[in-house]
């Protein structure tokens, strides 16, 4: 009986970093895209799409990310129920409150702060981004397909390098604005963001896994 009282006070614990951890990440991605100055590398990818399908942010959001919760069941190489729910709850909140927060977020018009102010602004998006995602993959819970993606790849084919996982993971969203670009003729929300994010996001993950709520441990097993 005490050990299941334990255990549902550590799930509530986990429940309540999760949710944090996703509201986080959804306003940090945010602020990448109101200060433009580049967002993450997912998140410009998905502006490009919306763009030039002419679609909600919102909705394209989730559509992409049930196209990789999808390949995430190929690289596993079985079907994993678990993994496939949960990438999909994760993706319906969180891909309709970047949008939410966008809109929130516009009436400061960010854009038209000095330059210096955006990048700080950009960067600190990036930091929120990261650490909230290193959050929800230590609770174990759901997470992100995209995030899925380069966890996946980081634990089970790159010997824990969360550098090497995020930024092999970035192959198909890059691919895909170079596509947008040939057919629009323009990219967006790329920018110093994109580029720092592409090369640092890995890296602060991992260094948040070891300051950041240091009690939640990653569980994997491949």
């Amino acid at each position: 009986m005490r050990n299941c009282i334990v255990k549902q006070g550590k799930f509530k614990i986990r429940l309540g970093y999760l949710i944090f951890a996703i509201v986080l990440d959804a306003f940090a991605n945010s602020l990448m895209i109101n200060s433009n100055m580049g967002s993450a590398v997912w998140t410009a990818s998905a502006v490009n799409i919306s763009t030039l399908l002419h679609s909600t942010y919102g909705t394209t959001l989730f559509v992409y990310a049930v196209i990789v919760t999808i390949a995430n069941q190929l690289l596993l190489g079985k079907f994993d129920g678990h993994i496939f729910l949960s990438n999909l709850l994760f993706s319906l909140p969180f891909s309709y409150l970047v949008g939410f927060f966008s809109d929130i977020l516009n009436p400061f018009q960010l854009n038209n702060l000095p330059i210096i102010l955006r990048l700080m602004v950009d960067i600190l998006g990036l930091i929120g981004v990261s650490v909230g995602t290193s959050i929800y993959q230590r609770c174990n819970l759901i997470q992100h397909p995209n995030d899925e993606l380069a966890y996946l790849l980081r634990f089970k084919y790159l010997h824990g390098s969360a550098g090497w996982g995020q930024l092999i993971s970035y192959a198909p969203p890059v691919i895909i604005m170079i596509i947008c670009y040939s057919v629009t003729g323009r990219i967006l929300s790329v920018g110093i963001g994109t580029i720092l994010a592409m090369f640092c996001q890995g890296i602060i993950i991992g260094f948040s896994d070891k300051i950041v709520v240091p009690s939640l441990k990653h569980h994997y097993s491949f």
